[in-house]
């Protein structure tokens, strides 16, 4: 696929810092034109939280087009998912190892399913019409881990510069199925990446955006599209001013112009360390 190109005048323009512990961060959706022309609306729902100030919790969830209840299955995924992140990160009094890692992701999507599940019980329906994908991140200062279950896909960049993909989309057995958090085995399945070293920049996107952003089929980044988008929450945003510019970046015709897709995208950059004991 072609590189779906971005300067600095298609990405967002930075505003004023806002502070965030050791994270800056911005997250905005936008309902795809598939949805716009039905009269429906965005599916994707995400979650953005620090249960301590080294330590950023991101989840993004979109909900299958053909469920009925999309939405309730995708909020209730990203909600329960990072709320079980957050309390069993802050209650961590030990160095977090990469099996400890491993195990609070999968519990958290764990807790995940739960939620659909419980939201399918109150509905009287299965609970395959509130499937969703799922993407956990946890960023700290010395590692990023994440897992994922479905489309869409967690990006990084490292000291040196570099962006790599840390987690892709998941195909299903068949070509086009995709796998959701309701799906058989898909916890046990589910793609759990960790990564030690500085991750100074993260990217989490549903699958609205995955074919711009991704080659395909290896699934590494476009540097085209992730450079501006890097540089723009790398330059200290005021978390409104920011979200809004986001959502106007995905709503730009050059986006729709791509995909009818709902899109969703959180960024996040690590500030620097002098930033960082400056406001502790």
């Amino acid at each position: 696929m072609e590189a779906t190109s971005l300067n600095h005048d298609d990405a967002p323009a930075a505003a004023a810092p806002f502070c965030a512990g050791n994270w800056q961060f911005a997250a905005a959706q936008q309902r795809g034109s598939s949805h716009e022309t039905t009269g429906g609306v965005c599916e994707d729902a995400y979650s953005v939280s620090m249960p301590t100030p080294d330590l950023l919790v991101i989840a993004v969830a979109d909900g299958a087009g053909c469920a009925e209840h999309a939405l309730t299955g995708a909020t209730a995924a990203s909600e329960r998912g990072a709320a079980q992140l957050c309390a069993r990160l802050a209650l961590a009094d030990a160095a977090l190892d990469d099996p400890t890692l491993a195990e609070m992701l999968r519990e958290a999507m764990a807790a995940a399913l739960e939620a659909v599940q419980e939201e399918a019980v109150i509905r009287q329906v299965s609970d395959h019409e509130l499937a969703t994908t799922l993407i956990l991140v946890v960023a700290h200062r010395e590692f990023i881990a994440a897992a994922q279950i479905g489309d869409g896909a967690a990006v990084i960049a490292d000291e040196s510069g570099e962006i790599l993909s840390l987690t892709v989309p998941v195909p299903g057995e068949y070509i086009n199925e995709v796998v959701f958090l309701t799906s058989a085995n898909a916890i046990q399945t589910a793609q759990v990446k960790i990564r030690r070293g500085r991750a100074t920049r993260v990217a989490v996107s549903s699958d609205g955006l995955q074919m711009l952003c991704l080659k395909w089929p290896e699934f590494t980044p476009h540097d085209a599209f992730f450079t501006p988008l890097f540089d723009f929450i790398a330059g200290a945003t005021d978390e409104l001013q920011a979200a809004q510019e986001l959502e106007a970046f995905l709503n730009s015709e050059k986006i729709a112009a791509l995909t009818d897709d709902d899109r969703t995208l959180v960024l996040a950059a690590l500030r620097n360390e002098d930033h960082a004991n400056h406001q502790s």
